[in-house]
C-alpha cells in the first residue's frame, strides 16, 4: 500500500464546502466516491483544509493510501474522466512518504479574497468575487493590512463555532491590490503558518469597512489586541474567496 498525494482545485459553489457532510454534497463526497470506483477499495481522503461552504480552491492537497495499480501519474486523467460535470480537476498526483498528512504535515496557507468595487455588477465576476458598490479608498486599506502581519492572537477574527486550541496564528504577508486585470477588482491576499475559522472572511470584511471610512486603519491594532469580535468588521461572503497555495 502506498501514499498518494493529489492537487486539485475547484469551484466550490456548489458544494457545501470540502469536508463530508450529511446535509449536502462536498468535494470530499466527490473525490471518495471517484477514488472507490477507480481502485476498486474503500478510499478514504485526507484534505488539507476544511474549506467552507462555497468557497474555491486554485490549490488543495489530499493523500489517501492505496494499492491502486494505476500508474500515479496517470491518476489526475482518469480522475478528471469522471468529474467532467463536477467543477473539480485534478493537476497531480505523485507517491509521498508514509507519514505524510495533507493537513498536518502543511506549514501554512496562503488565501486570496476578491471583491469588485464599482457600482455595476460584473456578470463575469459574480460567482468569484464580492460586489461592493461604495467606493473604496485603496490606500488606506494597504496601510491597514500590514497592522495584520506577525504574530497575535486573533480571537477576533474567529467566528462562533470555531474550536481551536490556540487562537494564536503568524501571518507572513497580508497585501492589498488592485486587481492587473480589472481595474475594479481589488484583492486581498493573506499568508500564514494557520487560520482560524472564517478568519480571512473577517480580514476582508474588516478591510472593506477601512476603506469605506467605518474603521481607521490604525485601529488594527486596537481590535487585535481586544480580543473582542465585535469590534472586528463583518464576515465577508464566501464567494469571494480562494485557497491559493498550500505550503508544506
Amino acid at each position: 500500500m502506498i501514499n498518494i498525494a493529489v492537487k486539485i482545485m475547484y469551484d466550490g459553489a456548489k458544494y457545501h464546502g470540502w469536508q463530508f457532510q450529511k446535509n449536502g454534497i462536498t468535494v470530499q463526497e466527490r473525490i471518495e466516491t471517484v477514488l472507490s470506483e477507480l481502485t476498486g477499495e474503500e478510499v478514504s481522503v485526507c484534505g488539507c483544509s476544511r474549506t467552507d461552504a462555497g468557497v474555491h480552491a486554485l490549490e488543495f492537497v489530499f493523500n489517501f493510501k492505496s494499492n491502486t495499480k494505476i500508474p500515479v501519474e496517470r491518476l489526475p486523467y482518469a480522475i478528471n474522466n469522471h468529474l467532467t460535470e463536477d467543477s473539480i480537476a485534478a493537476v497531480s498526483a505523485w507517491q509521498t512518504d508514509d507519514d505524510f498528512n495533507a493537513r498536518f504535515s502543511s506549514t501554512g496557507k496562503r488565501y486570496i479574497y476578491k471583491i469588485w468595487n464599482s457600482n455595476i455588477e460584473n456578470p463575469f465576476t459574480s460567482k468569484y468575487s464580492w460586489f461592493v458598490p461604495y467606493k473604496l479608498e485603496l490606500e488606506k486599506m494597504k496601510d491597514a493590512a500590514k497592522f495584520f502581519e506577525g504574530t497575535h492572537d486573533f480571537s477576533a477574527f474567529m467566528a462562533a463555532g470555531g474550536s481551536q486550541k490556540t487562537t494564536v496564528r503568524t501571518i507572513s504577508e497580508c497585501i492589498v491590490r488592485q486587481s492587473t486585470e480589472w481595474s475594479q477588482q481589488i484583492e486581498i491576499e493573506v499568508e500564514a503558518n494557520a487560520f482560524l475559522y472564517n478568519m480571512v472572511r473577517i480580514i476582508a470584511g474588516t478591510l472593506i469597512e477601512v476603506g469605506m471610512g467605518r474603521i481607521c486603519p490604525e485601529d488594527i491594532k486596537e481590535i487585535i489586541k481586544s480580543g473582542d469580535r465585535r469590534r472586528a468588521g463583518m464576515t465577508a461572503p464566501p464567494e469571494g474567496l480562494f485557497l491559493k497555495k498550500v505550503l508544506y
